[in-house]
């Protein structure tokens, strides 16, 4: 029997955060303190860590508002991270018990919680699924994204093989790029034009995170001569996921296909560097309710098929 207690994040724990982080099934680089703590000015931080006697064996991402707590707003998935040795579902029971008395003992009353998908999963890691059932979580949102399985990848239909052909025809080139000033000018156009809301990152932000993860967080562009005309921001998460983030184009890009030659090349890519998926990001909105039928098709036709990413609710 393991004796578990929690306790709050503070900076001093940095380290063996950290460490509990890489060593984890299912964390990745975004979990990291040194992306978290970016916009620490944004959200009142109550990361926990659990241990068992002085050794950490768990934390979880996790901010406050009121009495509710998220795990995390600032990112796009973030439960309990976990290590691959010496930790099964049973203890992760008791991590969760544990976890409800902790926050109770805070005033918190309610956990938003957001699984971190299978496929971020370094080995299988979906004991929290099982405890949150046990302890009566329901399911809140579910958004669908659409994956390719690099071990398998299917290849795209004839209209994108087209599009392909026609952006090489007329000199579209494809390359990682440093002009982020000059791309983040295409991406706040595009949004304030279609959706009257700027990139949830400024320029400023998604700098300081490019230079603290220079290897993760990579700039793509398709251009034409001096010409910017897309662009695709890609989130490289372990050996596991390449992630889109950021996607636009500018109108020329549109009429020369860019964006589906940028992402042929990103997609052979990834493959070419190991990684076992390439995700497109999500095709909804309001918590799942909208489906971009659309966006979510021109996906498909790429090969993308659907993986879901769940947010469930608990009262403590």
């Amino acid at each position: 029997m393991t004796m578990i207690t929690i306790e709050k994040y503070t900076p001093q724990c940095k380290q063996a955060w950290d460490d509990a982080v890489r060593n984890s099934r299912n964390g990745t680089f975004m979990h990291l303190r040194d992306y978290m703590d970016y916009h620490s000015d944004r959200f009142d931080d109550c990361s926990l860590l659990a241990r068992n006697g002085d050794n950490v064996v768990a934390v979880l991402p996790a901010c406050r508002q009121g009495s509710t707590l998220y795990s995390h707003r600032g990112l796009t998935y973030g439960s309990w991270l976990v290590p691959l040795r010496h930790f099964d579902v049973t203890t992760m029971m008791e991590v969760w018990d544990a976890s409800v008395q902790f926050l109770q003992e805070l005033g918190i009353v309610e956990i938003v919680y957001k699984p971190v998908p299978h496929i971020y999963h370094r080995y299988p890691c979906e004991e929290d699924l099982y405890a949150l059932f046990r302890a009566g979580g329901v399911l809140a949102e579910s958004n669908i994204s659409s994956t390719i399985d690099l071990a398998e990848p299917l290849p795209f239909d004839r209209g994108n093989k087209r599009n392909v052909n026609l952006a090489l025809r007329s000199g579209v080139v494809v390359a990682q790029s440093s002009d982020w000033q000059g791309y983040w000018q295409v991406l706040d156009a595009l949004l304030m034009e279609k959706y009257d809301r700027h990139p949830v990152h400024s320029l400023d932000e998604i700098l300081l995170l490019h230079s603290r993860f220079p290897e993760n967080i990579r700039l793509y562009t398709a251009t034409h001569g001096c010409e910017l005309l897309a662009g695709v921001v890609m989130y490289y998460c372990g050996s596991e996921v390449a992630h889109c983030q950021y996607i636009a184009s500018t109108e020329r890009g549109r009429e020369l296909k860019a964006l589906t030659l940028l992402f042929d090349h990103l997609i052979n890519e990834a493959s070419q560097e190991g990684y076992r998926y390439f995700d497109f990001g999500i095709s909804t909105e309001n918590g799942g309710l909208y489906l971009n039928q659309g966006l979510v098709r021109q996906k498909c036709r790429m090969g993308g098929r659907g993986i879901v990413y769940q947010v469930f609710k608990i009262k403590c």
